[in-house]
């Protein structure tokens, strides 16, 4: 009977971990299709960009997916393992199975698929510098977007400052956004945006040494 009741609040308690992680997902997913025409606007100025990149802009629709899905499997284990209903919990084993096998095939295909999708990326990265290069501080609405972008992201460009070193902005003002150097209170130049990027890596592999050893 003991372990019959911890059995129960593990299954109570690692089901409730999925269902709100799935209403998050739910929520993340809403907000992006809801704010959906932001990604699309920024998609434009980018040049010579892959039709498929397009599709991007409805990632909102797939979080939605995924989120109600977990939600769904959440709930199926909470509910299973409190009022220990057969029914919900063979459901919830056969959905999780059904999940465990489509992520077998999902790395197995993404482990043969490697080397395109690297460079997919590599491409739409390229693509993206020169987006930046060209409009960023001459183009209104872009950088309106990039500005709104890095804020709620907390991020500087889409790899770091130097994405901006060549732009109309950096030209005419000598400055960087106010994104790129988070941890200086001075105005945002080279030197302030370099810092505040060897600041960031220090602090990464300080976390991923302090994780790996305090374990």
């Amino acid at each position: 009977m003991c372990c019959k009741g911890f059995l129960k609040i593990m299954m109570f308690v690692f089901n409730g971990v999925i269902f709100l992680a799935g209403a998050a997902i739910l929520a993340v997913g809403i907000w992006v299709a809801v704010d959906r025409v932001s990604l699309l606007g920024f998609l434009e100025h980018i040049e010579d960009a892959p039709p498929e990149l397009a599709q991007l802009a409805n990632v909102g629709y797939l979080l939605i997916g995924v989120g109600a899905f977990l939600t769904l499997v959440g709930f199926l284990g909470c509910c299973g393992a409190v009022k220990e209903s057969k029914c919900m919990l063979l459901s919830f084993f056969t959905v999780v199975l059904i999940i465990f096998l489509v992520e077998v095939a999902a790395g197995v295909v993404l482990f043969v698929f490697e080397p395109l999708v690297q460079n997919v990326l590599d491409e739409i990265e390229q693509k993206v510098a020169r987006s930046i290069e060209d409009n960023y501080g001459s183009d209104e609405s872009f950088t309106s977007v990039w500005n709104s972008t890095m804020n709620e992201l907390k991020c500087c460009g889409y790899n770091n400052y130097t994405d901006f070193m060549n732009s109309q902005f950096v030209s005419t003002t000598s400055s960087y956004p106010v994104t790129c150097c988070t941890s200086s209170s001075g105005p945002c130049n080279e030197i302030a945006a370099k810092a505040d990027l060897i600041k960031d890596h220090y602090n990464y592999h300080y976390n991923v040494f302090y994780t790996i050893f305090d374990t």
